[in-house]
């Protein structure tokens, strides 16, 4: 009897030796801090690893040092033009002193969303709707920068806010599709008027450049055609020169017979002509006696004497100083290459009034 009740009593010394054993023996992970605490006094701040403190009289409180994510729930905030909407919003926290986020606060957790819900009211009870949608990202750093002052003595940082949701009502809703819908419109109806505007333009631009280069194109075409016209008649004078001078030049030999035979053939081709009036110089008389002289009917007409071409130049001159000088090929060239030149710069000062036309009309 007296071994059981010692055995009990050695069982019960192991297994609250064992018990004691474990209760000591604290394992604190890798983002953990542990707030070491004996008989309600604060001792010192636990470490990641295994870490041994008196069992029953001591304790020790576990603070994760990640990253956490608050949510903070949704509310309704009236804005400063009398819009109200549904506004929530996610918090990224981070415990930088356990020892003040344990001692500071009661639930850090639960003063971070409360807090944040006021910030959240009266940041943007302050602005008006349309800046609240249009302005997010400068709000949450409005929120992260108010929240992390207040928490800095808690041992708490606000590493971010973002707004979630802004949900106005039912009604402003509505109205807010109205306005859109209005000012869908009027930019259709602007931007419709601005396309037939560009359009008429474009077609007064088109017209006015295709009458310019109709006008240029017939400028050009006179100036081209009495062009050709001057430089036909400058080469038909030059034929007629040289014909004439052909002439001259050929009947300084001929005697008096001869060229009453050639004032025979002229008469016969203008004869054959087409026309039925006929108009004859006064020195007609002098040719028909000069024919009768040649064939033996006439008198008193005395042969002309076969005149030598020295003669004929001592007496009435050259033939290149009667007629003047006649260009020669390379000179006709040189002229149809300046006109050419001229017809270049012509073109090029019409392109250049196209183009100024162009960009003084366009809008």
């Amino acid at each position: 009897m007296d071994q059981t009740i010692i055995l009990a009593l050695v069982a019960v010394a192991v297994i609250g030796t064992i018990i004691a054993i474990t209760s000591g023996v604290k394992i604190v992970q890798p983002y953990q801090q542990g707030i070491y605490m004996r008989l309600g006094k604060y001792v010192r701040i636990l470490n990641q690893g295994l870490n041994f403190v008196f069992p029953l009289i001591n304790q020790v409180v576990k603070i994760d040092l990640r990253t956490e994510v608050l949510d903070v729930p949704s509310q309704e905030v009236i804005t400063k033009d009398n819009s109200p909407v549904n506004v929530d919003a996610i918090i990224y926290i981070k415990v930088i002193d356990p020892k003040r986020a344990f001692f500071e606060v009661n639930n850090y957790h639960t003063a971070t969303i409360a807090l944040a819900q006021t910030t959240l009211r009266s940041t943007i009870g302050e602005m008006e709707l349309d800046e609240i949608l249009s302005s997010r990202e400068r709000i949450n750093i409005q929120l992260r920068d108010i929240l992390d002052e207040s928490t800095d003595k808690w041992g708490v940082r606000i590493e971010a806010v973002e707004i979630r949701e802004v949900d106005p009502a039912r009604k402003v809703k509505e109205s807010m599709e109205e306005q859109t819908s209005a000012e869908r419109r009027r930019r259709a109806a602007i931007l419709q008027a601005d396309g037939l505007k560009r359009a008429a333009i474009l077609e007064s631009e088109g017209k006015k450049r295709s009458m310019i280069l109709q006008a240029e194109g017939q400028r050009q075409s006179m100036i081209l055609e009495a062009e050709g016209k001057r430089l036909a008649t400058i080469l038909e004078s030059q034929g007629e020169a040289q014909k004439l001078r052909i002439l001259a030049v050929g009947s300084a030999a001929l005697d008096s017979k001869a060229m009453s035979v050639l004032s025979m053939e002229t008469l016969k081709s203008v004869g054959e002509g087409e026309s039925s009036k006929f108009f004859f110089p006064i020195e007609l008389t002098k040719l028909v006696d000069g024919i009768s002289q040649y064939m033996g009917a006439g008198t008193g007409i005395p042969e002309r004497a076969v005149s030598d071409r020295r003669d004929i130049e001592e007496a009435v001159g050259t033939a290149d100083e009667i007629l003047g000088p006649i260009p020669s090929a390379a000179e006709i060239k040189k002229q149809i290459e300046d006109l050419d030149a001229l017809m270049d710069e012509e073109r090029k000062e019409s392109e250049k009034l196209v183009r100024s036309s162009s960009s003084s009309s366009s809008p």
